[in-house]
């Protein structure tokens, strides 16, 4: 479906609002601009559709939300009650930018700044294709939703889209906003530490730290199961990383995939620079900005580094790749 404005003028704007999901990615983009204002998408239950995540405490996640001090716009809405089966999603995909849109002339907006990360962006998208996405039709600006968002007058933006969640972890751990990064919404006081989704960080946060896993979760739990069999793993490239860095992880729950993917710090040095392009796809009236932060605060990759996006997918061998 190809939308655009249908007589009259475009609309524009000139303000650019961060999509604020509370995540380390969204905290890293918030630390990035210190002065865009934050839209935060809370579900709230639809009347007709019953709640089966009501763990997934989207409360919690507002009042964190507001504890930021930033400029905040709060849209609540039951729009993913509908959308979703057997739930609703995590508040990380375009829906959430609904709100956004409805707002955008009250907002002055003229782009909405997502958390989408490397490996988001450049090395697969939706972490199933396992490959090099410069055409990513999620979130390319030249991708289908990219040219909605700008029909619209509010440009997607991915200022970490060049960098890894090591990156974006390190960023939001050294912001003033630490004590508000959570990526787990299944607790009320501080993540679950049990969930898939929290042993994954917790492998990303250790390497950053270079410092011993904390988990309780062992190789037999389901959440670990996949880390026991070979690779192609999702998220490879920051398993790679995490395998490479974490003291001992060789007794961990990710031990047999350090051994089936032999990562080094060399192998994955990469992943602690910026991928140039993505800086280049940024609209003019932020490109700057976000260029002189990564110059400043990550550096750039190599030609070499870069093509080691660029052939992510490609390779067989370990750590080269997903198989």
């Amino acid at each position: 479906v190809e939308a655009g404005p249908v007589g009259g003028t475009p609309r524009s704007g000139n303000r650019l609002a961060v999509s604020y999901s509370g995540g380390a990615d969204s905290v890293a983009v918030a630390a990035m601009l210190p002065d865009a204002p934050f839209v935060h998408f809370q579900r709230v239950s639809h009347p007709r559709v019953p709640n089966r995540w009501t763990h997934y405490r989207a409360d919690v996640l507002a009042r964190l939300a507001e504890k930021t001090g930033r400029e905040l716009t709060v849209v609540r809405s039951d729009l993913e009650f509908t959308l979703a089966e057997p739930r609703p999603g995590y508040p990380e995909h375009h829906a959430v930018a609904a709100g956004a849109l409805l707002l955008a002339d009250e907002l002055d907006l003229g782009g909405l700044a997502f958390g989408y990360e490397l490996g988001s962006r450049w090395l697969g998208g939706d972490r199933y294709l396992l490959r090099y996405t410069p055409d990513n039709p999620m979130w390319a600006p030249h991708g289908a939703w990219g040219r909605a968002f700008a029909a619209a007058g509010v440009h997607i933006v991915l200022p970490v889209g060049g960098v890894s969640e090591a990156v974006t972890m390190r960023l939001a751990l050294n912001s003033p906003l630490r004590e508000q990064v959570r990526w787990c919404l299944r607790g009320v006081e501080g993540p679950c530490g049990t969930c898939g989704k929290c042993l994954y960080k917790e492998l990303i946060q250790a390497a950053v730290e270079r410092r011993p896993l904390r988990t309780a979760v062992g190789p037999k739990r389901p959440v670990a199961r996949k880390w026991q069999e070979p690779p192609p793993y999702g998220g490879q490239e920051m398993i790679e990383y995490g395998c490479a860095r974490v003291p001992g992880v060789e007794g961990t729950v990710f031990g047999r995939a350090a051994g089936f993917l032999g990562a080094t710090e060399a192998s994955t040095a990469w992943l602690d620079r910026c991928y140039p392009p993505a800086v280049e796809e940024i609209p003019e009236p932020w490109r700057k900005e976000v260029h002189d932060f990564m110059a400043a605060e990550v550096g750039f990759m190599s030609e070499a580094e870069a093509r080691r996006v660029e052939t992510w997918g490609m390779t067989r061998g370990s750590a080269q790749g997903p198989r």
